[in-house]
């Protein structure tokens, strides 16, 4: 990694879920150890988020929610594919179950992301920097061409393409955590497609689903970062995601997107990250490797506007996780 030139983007999700999240992810911020945040506009904190974020600079994108608490757009109102009985999103694995079977109706998913941008514009006053999804949404089946489709037609760019190579061997890795991983990387690479057609664009490697919640530590970050960038020709410059999770632990009530915070929230694993990011021994063994942290606008200053992810680029994606 020393003799690369990396520049790593690390993104706090879930900002705007909880006062006590949030805390934690500004800290973060101003210590130089996260460099962008993605909002949940229907967090039960969004609104004070969104303050946060401007009072303090921090590039912010849009987390889109399809899975946990109450939608935004129309679906909100009645019967819609994306709910369930008791006016929520279907969850986590009802989402894609409900997806998997052919019972989301697209043209709902299409809704409620463009009530959600136009909610992330009346909180911010601007466009967000980059789409991710929550849980990862973004990328399944038909969501992602539609997703897609709504972030080409708002002039949003960046996005995120949650492939992390060699999750597979992650042996601290739970069952149900290596299973999911490896739900959510096969969506991913059927996501490349449509994500390419429709003009988007993401880091180079992305790491994050090996280090989440009490899996992350100085030496997994960096291991994770090394085989990701494994192969990477001598010298040349790449572009790199962190996903994570830092804050202050949920303390219900507060906190959730209308259903009340959840336990990974409220559970010590957010602040074990927090406390790992901000150490300082992984910033300054990410500096000793010559991995400079930035934002995606960073990204953006230094590559034509036009750029497509380059064939190269697709090809590295493309290839199986090591073993």
């Amino acid at each position: 990694m020393a003799r690369l030139r990396v520049r790593l983007v690390v993104t706090a999700d879930d900002f705007g879920y909880c006062p006590r999240r949030d805390e934690g992810i500004v800290e973060a911020f101003l210590a130089g150890a996260v460099t962008s945040v993605s909002l949940l506009v229907n967090g039960s904190a969004a609104e004070s988020a969104a303050e946060l974020a401007r009072r303090h600079q921090i590039p912010t994108g849009l987390h889109a929610n399809l899975s946990e608490g109450r939608p935004v757009g129309p679906a909100r109102h009645g019967a819609s594919s994306l709910i369930g009985s008791e006016g929520f999103f279907l969850g986590k694995m009802g989402f894609r179950r409900a997806v998997a079977a052919g019972e989301v109706i697209l043209a709902q998913v299409r809704e409620e992301l463009e009530a959600q941008l136009s909610r992330f514009r009346e909180l911010l006053g601007r466009d967000p920097t980059h789409v991710d999804g929550h849980q990862h949404v973004h990328v399944l089946p038909g969501v992602c061409r539609v997703f897609a489709e709504a972030l080409q037609a708002c002039g949003v760019r960046f996005t995120r393409l949650p492939l992390e190579r060699g999750v597979d061997g992650c042996a601290w890795l739970e069952a149900p955590a290596r299973a999911f991983a490896g739900a959510v990387e096969q969506d991913a690479r059927a996501a490349i497609g449509p994500f390419v057609h429709h003009g988007l664009r993401w880091t180079d490697v992305f790491v994050g689903l090996s280090t989440c919640g009490r899996n992350m530590s100085t030496h997994r970050v960096l291991e994770a970062l090394t085989r990701a960038l494994e192969g990477t020709p001598t010298g040349q410059a790449v572009s790199a995601e962190l996903m994570a999770h830092p804050g202050y632990p949920s303390v219900p009530p507060l906190g959730g997107c209308g259903e009340g915070p959840d336990a990974f929230s409220c559970s010590s694993d957010r602040l074990h990250e927090l406390r790992v990011l901000t150490a300082p021994a992984l910033r300054a063994q990410l500096a000793r490797d010559g991995v400079q942290l930035c934002t995606l606008e960073d990204l953006d200053r230094k590559r034509p506007r036009e750029e497509a992810p380059s064939k190269a680029a697709r090809e590295t994606l493309l290839e199986p996780s090591p073993p």
